[in-house]
């Protein structure tokens, strides 16, 4: 791993104070450093057993790294200090959490954290891993403790696992080092948070073991993700193959591909302490003795819940965007084939629309956009191609063979490209929203562009990570930012496009038209075919083989619609909105679909959004 980290540029960016938007946006790149250019020209054994060697005054005669050490380590000062230190780690005990892309996330982290000579974590690591041969006590020795991915009831599990949990963080032996999101997304969003482990990590600080416990957000984004290829035949219904030592040998050959950049950005820890100051009541806590577990409260509950929310948000603000997120979000909008110049001049617009609404793209200041759009392409060259004057998906094959085997093809390479684009989603996602409500409300007065905007955050509350309880304000910050490029004016009570922003909100449209029209074809489904209680495992197959027919048929061009991350994504839904019911069997969950109220929200959509009309011509 650390040849594929050595084969591509690794900038990583140490902690800053925070800045506003426009302040971050120009100073992120400058505070970012390549930590692998030494690396090119050495060794990985040689980097393993490196040695401390500090940087002297001028006119001083040089000495020994050993004999600065001893004297420096030796001196009062440093002695109190290092007291001091200990203490204050005992005290304030630190929890990093990484964004989850890649497999490569855990060992990029650790290796920064190496070079920097400050302390390797602990991570909590799938249970999958422990049983590869070697690997598994490998990375036990790093640091990795091993977890099950369900607990199912276990209490005695649970248990022993969240006292090793709190025994590191209350000792202050290391860091600790886990994963929000559970999972590696498979689609390049933010998942939604996971609070088991966070429950854990803040369950000293509310019993008053520690005096507070810092979060730290960590954004790692990756200009050609490691698994995109992987992820989007998982995406598609191919199982994922079982982690073994065997296969990540086997998968060694891919490491000598060219994988771009990538960015760790470190951001500032977040003290709990500050989070429950005036929030959360810690004493009921004393009125129970500390080892005897406890069920958090409401409140409890509902803060964990907002500080997760807060920390994904955070790792969302920091993400790290390459000029190919723009041209794949330009690419699909252009299917079955886009002109190259017009792709580049496509490409600019964003780029400027993006950096208005506070995205950070990593775009050097001396690379024009034409150099910029065929350094993506080379890089993601599995992705798309240019093929006489005309950019087009990589889908090489679909020309022959079954229409099945065509659509399985050209669903493969739109997934790939969506995984980039997808990065792109979390700038515009607010005001997209706001763009679209507009097409939706029955009028352009403001409270109706609002009631409509609500029901899309509601809806899509599992594909965008929105804070709780703010809807409100999410629907002013789209306003806002729309009103900024021009894209619409409003009054006291009035919200209406101008004709200068109609390519704009076009724009934005189109963007989240998959999701939009997948989930008409997913409750389209649910409305006429699912009559009986059934599970996940039933569902799957049966939408996908829906959408398949209408993709054969040529009656829809939603290929993302085939995406098992949206169709899990649209069921959660659902049930939050009250239309199906989720039941726990010993199996696992059954649903139930409330008929009428999801052909409620079906008529919404289909009274109000067009659906994209198919594209038969192909280039």
């Amino acid at each position: 791993m650390a040849t594929a980290a050595a084969a591509a540029p690794g900038r990583a960016r140490r902690g800053a104070p925070m800045y506003s938007q426009k302040e971050l946006t120009s100073k992120k790149r400058d505070e970012f450093e390549d930590i692998l250019e030494e690396r090119r020209l050495s060794s990985d054994l040689r980097y393993a057993m490196k040695c401390y060697t500090p940087v002297i005054y001028k006119g001083l005669s040089p000495c020994k790294p050993n004999a600065i050490k001893s004297a420096v380590l030796h001196s009062e000062q440093v002695q109190y200090v290092i007291k001091q230190l200990q203490h204050a780690i005992q005290e304030h005990p630190v929890v990093l959490l990484p964004s989850h892309r890649s497999y490569v996330d855990f060992l990029m982290l650790s290796y920064l954290l190496y070079t920097y000579d400050l302390a390797l974590p602990v991570i909590a690591a799938g249970i999958d891993f422990l049983g590869m041969k070697i690997v598994g006590e490998l990375l036990r020795r790093a640091g990795a403790f091993f977890m099950r991915r369900s607990f199912g009831g276990n209490r005695l599990y649970w248990a022993v696992f969240a006292e090793y949990v709190k025994t590191m963080l209350r000792s202050g032996y290391a860091p600790v080092e886990f994963f929000l999101e559970g999972t590696r997304s498979r689609t390049a969003k933010t998942l939604t948070p996971k609070f088991g482990l966070l429950s854990i990590v803040m369950e000293p600080f509310f019993k008053r073991e520690v005096f507070d416990t810092y979060l730290v957000p960590i954004s790692i984004s990756y200009e050609r993700i490691l698994e995109e290829s992987l992820y989007a035949y998982e995406l598609l219904g191919v199982p994922k193959p079982k982690e073994s030592t065997s296969g990540l040998l086997k998968a060694r050959r891919i490491l000598s591909d060219n994988f771009g950049t990538i960015h760790i950005y470190v951001g500032q820890p977040v003290s709990l302490r500050t989070l429950a100051s005036g929030r959360i009541n810690r004493c009921p806590y004393n009125l129970v003795p500390r080892h005897l577990p406890q069920k958090p409260s409401e409140d409890i509950q509902e803060f964990v819940s907002d500080v997760a929310y807060k920390m994904e948000l955070l790792q969302i603000e920091n993400m790290v965007l390459s000029p190919w997120v723009l041209v794949a979000a330009v690419l699909l909008q252009n299917l079955p084939a886009m002109e190259f110049e017009l792709l580049i001049e496509k490409t600019l617009w964003l780029k400027g629309l993006t950096q208005t609404f506070g995205g950070f793209i990593e775009w050097p200041d001396n690379l024009c956009a034409k150099k910029a759009v065929l350094s993506g392409l080379t890089l993601h060259s599995n992705v798309a191609r240019l093929v006489d004057g005309h950019v087009v998906l990589n889908d090489r094959g679909v020309e022959d063979g079954a229409i099945g085997k065509i659509v399985f093809r050209h669903a493969l390479a739109v997934l790939m490209c969506a995984t980039y684009r997808n990065q792109l989603l979390n700038v515009f996602v607010r005001p997209a929203l706001v763009a679209i409500a507009l097409q939706m409300a029955p009028s352009f007065r403001k409270d109706e562009v609002y009631s409509c905007f609500n029901f899309l955050r509601d809806v899509f509350s599992d594909e965008f990570i929105f804070f709780p309880g703010i809807s409100l304000k999410d629907f002013e910050e789209g306003c806002f930012l729309l009103t900024k490029c021009d894209a619409i004016q409003t009054s006291q009570q009035e919200i209406y496009p101008t004709d200068k922003g109609s390519g704009t909100v076009s724009f934005l449209s189109a963007m989240f038209r998959p999701f939009v029209e997948g989930y008409q074809l997913i409750f389209r489904y649910l409305s006429k075919e699912m009559k009986e209680a059934f599970t996940e495992k039933q569902f799957i197959p049966g939408i996908r083989n829906f959408v398949f027919q209408l993709l054969e048929k040529g009656s829809t061009q939603c290929y993302e619609a085939l995406s098992s991350d949206m169709q899990k994504n649209a069921l959660s839904a659902l049930v939050q909105l009250g239309a199906m019911k989720k039941k726990k069997m010993p199996n696992g969950f059954t649903y139930n679909v409330n008929q009428e109220a999801v052909s409620k929200i079906l008529d919404m959509f289909d009274a109000r959004i067009p659906v994209q009309k198919p594209v038969a011509a192909r280039l």
